[in-house]
């Protein structure tokens, strides 16, 4: 399969699963409340389990929705990766014509919904995407600074990259704007950091929270999960990357699979 087969065989599946009211309505609801269970799900939908299972399904094969099984409790996390994508790489280019079309596909995860109460333990983000590289690669571009300057919004690793050592994030002025430092490191299968934002001066005196990359080779190409989780509250720092995340990832398989950075522009 040739790298634009890939891409367009994702934005396929994702266009696919979006143009069902009960599949938008299920990504509303983990738009309002992340991780939920299928019978937390079920109960908002006026249909069997098995068409909620169903639905799920889709979704989850389109990368939507990413799963995480907790001891006996399976939780539905919303990935908004590949709508990304499809803004970046697709839409972009047509901007004017899609303007209105690009539109409504940004209020499909923005719309009203009541607010939930979940009290299970569980990771606060969740986001996936398939990158047509090696896992070699992948981990060379998560943990040197040569390539996360190019699509780490210009930030440059600063770390000895060892179990307890820093995992900073550096802009080109020498500011820290991520600091962290490494609880895991298992090249290149698993990466664990603790994270500590400093672009806004409140989010500097919140509790560090914990970033864990894994890395799943899948034919010519790799499954990367990112889990961002450890937050006291829904603080500034976790509003902040559960927009930034998803432009980042898209970034990164952007680079990898093209060798040029995305020329990331937001679209309103």
């Amino acid at each position: 399969m040739t790298l634009w087969s890939h891409i367009m065989m994702v934005m396929e599946d994702a266009f696919k699963a979006l143009s069902d009211a009960n599949r938008r309505f299920l990504l509303d609801q983990l738009r309002v409340q992340d991780g939920q269970t299928l019978s937390e799900l079920e109960s908002r939908l006026d249909m069997s389990r098995f068409g909620v299972m169903k639905h799920l399904k889709i979704l989850e094969n389109a990368s939507l929705v990413v799963t995480r099984k907790i001891g006996r409790n399976k939780y539905h996390y919303l990935n908004p990766v590949p709508i990304q994508e499809i803004a970046e790489r697709w839409i972009s280019a047509y901007a004017q014509p899609w303007l209105h079309s690009m539109s409504q596909l940004k209020n499909i995860l923005e719309r009203d919904s009541p607010a939930m109460t979940i009290t299970a333990v569980k990771p606060k983000h969740v986001f996936t995407t398939i990158i047509q590289t090696a896992p070699e690669k992948l981990w060379e571009a998560l943990t040197t600074p040569e390539m996360t300057q190019k699509y780490y919004f210009g930030l440059s690793i600063e770390s000895k990259l060892e179990v307890g050592a820093d995992f900073n994030y550096v802009s080109q002025e020498g500011g820290t704007m991520v600091s962290g430092k490494i609880l895991e490191w298992d090249p290149p299968r698993r990466l664990v950091t603790t994270f500590s934002a400093h672009w806004f001066p409140e989010m500097s005196q919140e509790e560090p929270s914990i970033v864990t990359y894994e890395i799943e080779p899948i034919g010519e190409c790799c499954k990367l999960t990112l889990i961002h989780d450890g937050f006291n509250a829904e603080n500034l720092t976790f509003k902040e990357v559960g927009d930034g995340w998803p432009v980042n990832l898209s970034c990164l398989k952007t680079l990898l699979e093209t060798g040029q950075p995305l020329k990331f522009k937001p679209v309103c």
